[in-house]
């Protein structure tokens, strides 16, 4: 009924299943999901309204940013699956996840402008996933963008009618599953540090974890089964 709102008890309670989770390498992957009409329609305004104290919301704030970085640092891929509205912080969550997969009748918005606030957290996934102008676009305005939008911008992966949307996050969820733990892990925990590294020390640092990951047992396993033309048994599975 409130449209899966980022509440403090939300977050919290999301806070402390993403670190069980991060912490249990039989856990291979997750998707995030919000249950009745929307994905999730941002932080609980009324609740924020009833609390008007700056120190409540840097805490509040602290609390939603470590939420969401936590879905960039934990082991396993993380899939939004995404129904209906997502705005705001709800815009932000979907931005943060590793893939997003939508039904085509969602929609996004950054829209606290709306309200007077500019949606300086949720900018920050938001812009590491569009292009600048796009971004901009979405924060300055409000404006919702459909889909097929999104899709072009970079937000989401796919876009799929509402009623294939459980189907294609399981065939999507399947195709990872499917690869070396060990690459995923590797690659996940990789990716997201060189983004934020300069081009030389980018390299520098992959060039590290390839060599690393040239030494799983994995690697051997999948280097003999393609010679082999054969489906690898991954020892990491």
């Amino acid at each position: 009924r409130q449209f899966n709102a980022l509440s403090e008890q939300v977050i919290a309670s999301l806070q402390k299943e993403l670190d069980r989770i991060a912490e249990d390498q039989q856990q291979r992957l997750v998707v995030i999901a919000g249950n009745g009409k929307a994905f999730c329609a941002g932080h609980d305004l009324k609740q924020m309204r009833a609390k008007r104290e700056e120190d409540y919301y840097r805490t509040l704030f602290k609390q939603c940013s470590k939420m969401m970085l936590t879905l960039n640092q934990m082991p396993q891929p993380v899939i939004a699956k995404v129904q209906g509205i997502a705005t705001a912080a709800g815009c932000q969550l979907v931005a943060a996840c590793d893939l997003a997969v939508a039904a085509d009748d969602s929609r996004f918005a950054t829209s606290g402008i709306n309200v007077g606030i500019f949606c300086s957290t949720p900018s920050v996934p938001v812009s590491r996933n569009l292009g600048r102008k796009q971004a901009m676009e979405l924060l300055l305005t409000g404006h919702f963008i459909d889909a097929y939008t999104a899709l072009q911008w970079g937000l989401v992966n796919r876009v799929v009618p509402a009623s294939r949307l459980d189907q294609e996050v399981a065939e999507l969820a399947g195709s990872i599953m499917s690869k070396s733990w060990v690459a995923v892990a590797t690659g996940k925990r990789m990716f997201y540090k060189q983004l934020e590294l300069p081009l030389e020390s980018a390299y520098d640092y992959a060039s590290g974890v390839m060599a690393g990951n040239m030494m799983a047992d994995d690697v051997e396993e999948g280097v003999d089964a393609f010679m082999q033309k054969r489906t690898p048994v991954w020892k990491h599975q």
